[in-house]
């Protein structure tokens, strides 16, 4: 007879289990590092029996495993950050149709924003989760979400319109595009 907590495990990852990889995938993006997340948080979460727990709550118990983990990363990872600028290579000029590629390729613009932005736009966008929820997730203030979504968005934008291409006449009126 399975114990309880071990029968929403198997169920956890035989029903949700592709879900949570497309998670870690999207705050890591590397489906071996998805798939290395997602295992060690579902051995975070069911190492240890936990009993009374319900599948919605076992997600939830591993989206924040897994989130916690990519936030952990990057604080080890803090000091590689300071000097990564210095080992970039100058880049090249590319092809008018590398461009379009470019701007449709949102998932490393997202991995290439601070871990907090990412983990925000992450959470409000693809889980769809209030500003509030957001906060509380992950234990900050709705006024600090708000301000790394902002942060955040603004620098998706600035990565798809290095620029600010944005035709004026004179006057201040605005020419669409």
């Amino acid at each position: 007879m399975a114990r309880s907590w071990d029968a929403v495990a198997t169920k956890l990852v035989v029903e949700r289990g592709d879900a949570l990889s497309r998670y870690a995938y999207l705050l890591t993006g590397s489906v071996d590092d998805a798939a290395d997340l997602v295992q060690d948080a579902l051995v975070r979460t069911f190492g240890t029996p936990r009993f009374g727990l319900t599948l919605p709550r076992a997600e939830a118990y591993v989206r924040r495993a897994i989130l916690n983990a990519v936030i952990d990363r990057s604080r080890r990872d803090g000091t590689w950050r300071k000097v990564r600028h210095l080992t970039l290579a100058p880049t090249s000029v590319e092809p008018a149709d590398a461009a379009s590629d470019e701007r449709l390729d949102l998932l490393e613009r997202i991995r290439g924003l601070a871990p907090r932005q990412a983990a925000c736009i992450v959470l409000r966008y693809y889980d769809d989760l209030t500003v509030d929820q957001v906060a509380q997730s992950l234990g900050i203030s709705s006024g600090a979400v708000k301000r790394y979504l902002s942060d955040g968005l603004r620098a998706l934008s600035s990565a798809i319109d290095p620029a600010g291409e944005r035709s004026t006449r004179t006057g201040g009126d605005h020419v669409s595009r």
